[in-house]
């Protein structure tokens, strides 16, 4: 079987979205919103051609290729997130005890939570936003993993220990992420 001496992948530029590369470092703007990564892989080169961001790797093996689609996938997500951002959607749910839930600082204070006496915290991510309104709790922000870290945190937060899970069914749960219905 032959193998491929050059393996590529291009992401196409949208029209309001600047780009700029410097050796392994990626950093996308779209108004006043910025991200920018640094992709440390060694066979794999990372360039802009005209409006597309070419992600290349000669004489790829079986780990340069998944690397490879990584690498696209990021630099996709970093473009979706300056552009049109990422949201998460979470639920409060309780049956025994009524939570009270807010955001205080950096963190998700979550009271009451089984009737505990001491409350339980969430750390949130630099950069996400927490409102919390009724029972629903949105994550939004531009960077895709610290908004769906910041939405775990928040859910570990919840999690029940000790306890039947087929009774004792209180938490916060993620039940949407940016549009779509888990």
């Amino acid at each position: 079987m032959p193998v491929a001496a050059y393996l590529e992948e291009r992401i196409k530029i949208p029209e309001n979205v600047q780009v700029s590369i410097e050796g392994n470092k990626v950093t996308i703007k779209c108004g006043n919103k910025e991200l920018s990564r640094e992709f440390k892989y060694p066979k794999i080169t990372i360039k802009k051609e005209n409006d597309e961001i070419v992600v290349f790797c000669e004489y790829p093996r079986r780990k340069d290729k998944a690397m490879l689609g990584t690498i696209a996938a990021h630099i996709r997500n970093m473009i979706k997130g300056v552009t049109e951002g990422f949201t998460y959607k979470l639920k409060i749910r309780y049956v025994h005890f009524p939570m009270k839930v807010y955001v205080k600082g950096d963190e998700v204070i979550i009271e009451n939570f089984l009737g505990e006496k001491h409350p339980r915290r969430a750390k949130i991510l630099e950069g996400v936003t927490v409102k919390v309104s009724g029972e629903d709790v949105i994550v939004s922000g531009i960077d895709k993993e610290k908004v769906g870290q910041t939405a775990a945190n928040i859910e570990q937060a919840t999690k029940i220990k000790n306890r039947d899970p087929r009774v004792f069914q209180d938490g916060i749960y993620i039940v949407e992420k940016a549009g779509k219905a888990i």
